[in-house]
């Protein structure tokens, strides 16, 4: 269940695309005193390893992406919500500038999907007279567009447009919205006419319901694949979104001003950015590949330097996490990056002086940036996100082997950067493993400690939206509905509970990952690295830590219930992924790009009716390297 590839060649836009586009809109906007609020969903039920410290004390670089491209053609009226930080909001008490917002735009994750369909179904309890145009974005959306659609008559909630790409197919719609809207008419109303003329059907990356009379949603419209931005440098400057930040708070209604600039790295004190996206490799589980349409896309090291520098000198942010799905994917861009790095001065002192980054990366290409490694560490990087997975490559072959992750993870450590393995567990591996070579889980996590392992994310092999095995996975009875009377929910999704196996014990696999972890982060680990430190990285080790020890704690409190469920309880399996309850076409009357395999073909009257307990009752999982 991949998405599919657009025509080879057509796959990117032209270049200065974007650019054009934005420096349009700056003129159109500014005649329409647009007022929009953009939410990240959040579900606070996924705080735990390995994401416990990063979920809350880092600003999403997704939402801020849509804020910072809405300041940038001129909609500065914009305020950015993280659920994160402000868990009672409501979008149907909203107020910015002393009104309703025109555009209220909702983000979120697979993991995130209650928390997503919530904001959506509380904004619609807006007087229709007053309702915002309501967007669907991010991930969920990319890959399930449908669930923001309701299929239930007697619930009839539902988002004007799901957007499954990236900012230009916001800006795109935007575009043509803003040119068609008459003076003083509610940007729905223009929204709601140019969908019933057929003038979104030019604007790929776009979902839309098309509906009877009385209102009611007979079918979904999908306009096909997006094109891809190919050179990155044209984005609106991230500084944008981060002035957009509604300030932490328990209110249900917006503050009267967004988070002042002085107080950003407080809350935010680790900034995301988006550096590169793609990967050579082509993991049946990952869906990365896929939505990139095998296209490798980079910043150049000049607007990298630039943005780092600036969010320094704007907000006091100085440490950094690079949203990449494989930073030394392509070598040549990545030494253009790093040489332009460390040649960069801020305040009269080297980068690295001001300022700490870190990223995802493979062993393989870790290898073969050997040589570089020192010049890697003089452009600031501090820590490495290793996707190793299974070092003996039993699960997946991304060119690791045992001996080539200890000597990845020593070329790290020597060169002062943190060594970070991110780990898969399976169904075939074991816990402990005799013989020579190390297969089981605690054998490989005792091999990459002893190897200057500074952090450690263990996480079981999930079924991933829009992966070549996500359709395997539900058909061949992989996947759990439920255990134990309990059913399988989004916000299980991530990889920290065991909700597909055909272990004949399961519940040995969700304590394996507990005791994983509890071998790799415990106190006597966090004495030695203070007492008995094997590396320059002391500081670094004890504090990773001293996050992990509470992480786990969160960790066990949430996923053993589930391991007794898994230990006793009944197991009800799934035969079938999840799939719309309405029916989708595309804008040529085929079938649509988003829709997944199965598919429902039936009137929506019978859709509706048959579709209500199968809308999002299955496992519809975050990726283990999603985007942002």
């Amino acid at each position: 269940m991949e998405l599919p590839r657009r025509t080879r060649g057509d796959e990117r836009l032209p270049p200065g695309a974007l650019r054009a586009l934005r420096q349009r809109l700056r003129g159109i906007a500014r005649h329409h005193d647009l007022v929009s609020v953009v939410a990240c969903a959040f579900d606070r039920r996924t705080r735990m390893l390995p994401f416990v410290y990063s979920s809350s004390r880092m600003a999403p670089a997704g939402v801020r992406a849509i804020g910072s491209a809405m300041a940038d053609v001129g909609a500065e009226k914009t305020r950015v919500v993280l659920q994160q930080w402000n868990p009672n909001f409501r979008p149907s008490q909203m107020c910015l500038d002393g009104r309703v917002p025109d555009i209220f735009m909702v983000s979120g994750m697979q993991l995130h999907g209650h928390s997503w369909r919530d904001l959506i179904r509380d904004a619609c309890r807006i007087d229709p007279a007053h309702r915002p145009l309501i967007i669907a974005g991010g991930p969920k959306a990319i890959y399930e567009p449908w669930d923001a659609f309701s299929a239930d008559p007697d619930d009839p909630w539902a988002a004007d447009v799901a957007v499954t790409g990236e900012e230009y197919v916001l800006l795109e719609l935007l575009d043509v919205l803003l040119s068609l809207r008459a003076r003083r008419e509610p940007l729905r109303s223009t929204f709601l006419r140019a969908r019933n003329g057929g003038l979104l059907e030019g604007v790929h990356g776009l979902v839309y319901a098309q509906t009877d009379r009385a209102g009611r949603i007979e079918q979904l419209v999908d306009t096909g694949m997006q094109r891809l931005l190919g050179d990155l440098d044209e984005l609106p400057h991230p500084v944008l979104g981060y002035q957009l930040l509604e300030p932490p708070s328990r209110a249900a209604t917006l503050a009267a001003r967004a988070l002042p600039p002085s107080q950003v790295a407080r809350h935010s004190p680790i900034g995301s950015l988006v550096l590169t996206f793609g990967c050579k490799f082509a993991c049946p589980y990952c869906p990365i590949p896929a939505y990139n349409q095998r296209q490798h896309r980079a910043k150049s090291g000049a607007r990298i330097a630039e943005e780092f520098t600036r969010l320094y000198r704007a907000y006091g942010i100085r440490n950094f996490f690079g949203a990449d799905d494989n930073f030394f994917n392509d070598a040549a861009r990545t030494l253009e990056i790093i040489e332009t790095l460390a040649r960069t001065r801020v305040h009269g002192a080297p980068l690295r002086k001001r300022i700490r980054w870190g990223t995802e990366v493979t062993i393989h290409d870790t290898l073969q940036m050997r040589a570089h490694l020192p010049l890697v560490r003089k452009a600031g990087v501090r820590a490495l996100w290793l996707g190793v997975e299974d070092m003996t490559a039993t699960l997946v072959k991304k060119g690791q082997s045992v001996d080539k992750t200890m000597e990845a993870l020593g070329l790290l450590r020597e060169n002062g950067i943190c060594p970070m393995p991110m780990m898969m567990h399976h169904d075939a591996q074991p816990l402990v493993s005799r013989g020579p070579k190390p297969y089981g889980l605690l054998n490989q996590i005792h091999l990459l400690r002893k190897a200057g392992a500074i952090g450690m994310q263990v996480l079981m092999l999930v079924p991933a939206t829009g992966s070549k095995l996500y359709t395997g996975t539900y058909t061949s009875g992989t996947a759990y509905e439920s255990v134990g009377g309990r059913r399988v929910e989004e916000h299980m999704l991530g990889g920290n509970y065991v909700i597909a196996s055909h272990h004949p014990k399961p519940w040995r696999k969700q304590f394996n990952i507990l005791a994983a972890y509890l071998y790799f982060y415990n106190p006597l680990r966090f004495l030695f690295a203070l007492v008995r430190p094997k590396s320059k990285l002391y500081a670094a080790d004890a504090l990773t830590q001293l996050l992990g020890m509470n992480g786990l704690l969160l960790t066990i409190r949430r996923t053993f219930g589930w391991a007794l469920r898994l230990r006793f309880g009944q197991i009800k399996r799934k035969s079938a992924p999840p799939m719309s309850p309405i029916p989708m076409r595309a804008v040529c009357g085929a079938a649509a790009d988003h829709a997944l395999p199965l598919m429902r073909t039936e009137p929506a009257g019978e859709a509706a009716a048959s579709g209500r307990a199968a809308h999002g009752s299955g496992p519809m999982t975050l990726p283990i390297a999603a985007a942002p």
